[in-house]
């Protein structure tokens, strides 16, 4: 029972609250997980309940906890499904806690970190002043614009740039799928960042030359990337401000960077890429779409994500035609993904 549910039965009801109330509840405690999964992430309990399992004071010992916390700590994992134990002494991991193991494929551990960092949840204390605004609060929360902030602390700069590169590695292959590269020999990921998503397409193209333009704190990994993929020699990194220019290519990849910004601010680097364009070159934008109103879904609530967070924000289709339409550029495709991701192809107008 959590303690809104204490309060709830405490105020007259003989019953645990179900229906809305139960799920307004769980609404109202959501944040409470967050931070529970960031903190098995932050100190690697998946990696310390192996198959055996472990004690409370073993897990304690390894990261240098208090060993009640501990207890405490793991019999919360147990009651989210994170852990099971059989006599509340010792504890093992469940599936679903596995996937924020360091050395799991794919893991999910440095989007925990990242989704319950402070630079995440403080904007998102003050999202009533966003609606209020229709302006960012990093600024009103952290003291600086997200990026500028981040640009300043460098832990939380890894954080984040850990975060984009494990996501990267979950899409890149599926992207990979329905990108055709027929014919293209030079590639540039515009705010690629890590360069995943580009060195993943070298791989699948041996001749295919890569570029990765981004800030320059993110070029060491970058290189580190390509060259554990084997993918040195055709692959370069250039430190750099898509607002200013972009490197010449036949392809360049805008890979979530729209959403980051204002519509002008698009405009900008969809101008920008347009010019930098070799003859018959074409533009790929990898973006969530926003569906009609009402439909479940991630977009809608990453939509607040960008609100409170940046200048950004989720668009729909349409809204993205008009900003390709300002920056001198067609739609020529639009391709679905197996994500939620879909792949706009564009070309000069």
């Amino acid at each position: 029972m959590t303690l809104f549910e204490h309060d709830f039965v405490a105020a007259g009801s003989i019953e645990r609250p179900v229906g809305d109330t139960g799920r307004m509840l769980q609404m109202m405690t959501g944040y409470w997980v967050t931070q529970v999964v960031r903190t098995a992430a932050e100190l690697r309990i998946a990696d310390h309940l192996h198959a055996h399992g472990a004690t409370p004071a073993e897990v304690a010992e390894a990261e240098s906890l208090d060993p009640e916390a501990t207890f405490r700590f793991l019999r919360a994992c147990a009651s989210l499904g994170l852990a099971v134990s059989t006599d509340g002494k010792r504890f093992a991991g469940t599936p679903l806690l596995d996937t924020l193991r360091t050395d799991a494929p794919g893991s999910l551990r440095d989007l925990a970190l990242w989704g319950g960092a402070e630079s995440h949840w403080l904007p998102w204390g003050r999202l009533a002043d966003a609606v209020r605004t229709g302006t960012t609060q990093a600024e009103a929360a952290l003291g600086a614009p997200i990026f500028d902030w981040l640009a300043a602390a460098p832990k939380e700069a890894e954080v984040f740039t850990n975060a984009m590169t494990a996501m990267t590695h979950g899409l890149a292959h599926r992207l990979a799928d329905v990108i055709d590269l027929k014919g293209t020999e030079v590639v540039a990921d515009v705010g690629g960042a890590g360069g995943n998503l580009v060195q993943t397409l070298m791989q699948r193209h041996p001749r295919l030359t890569g570029v990765v333009l981004d800030l320059p704190h993110v070029g060491a990994e970058a290189d580190t990337s390509a060259a554990t993929l084997g993918v040195t020699d055709r692959f370069t990194f250039v430190g750099g401000d898509f607002f200013e220019e972009v490197p010449s290519a036949d392809v360049h990849l805008l890979k979530f960077v729209l959403h980051d910004w204002d519509d002008d601010s698009c405009v900008r680097i969809l101008r920008n890429c347009r010019e930098a364009l070799r003859p018959g070159g074409r533009v790929l934008v990898m973006e969530l779409l926003v569906d009609e109103v009402g439909t479940p879904g991630l977009e809608p609530l990453m939509d607040l994500n960008m609100m409170a967070l940046s200048t950004g924000r989720e668009r729909s289709l349409d809204e993205f035609e008009n900003l390709f339409e300002r920056a001198g550029l067609k739609p020529a495709s639009t391709k679905p993904s197996a994500t939620r991701i879909s792949v706009l192809e564009l070309v000069p107008a």
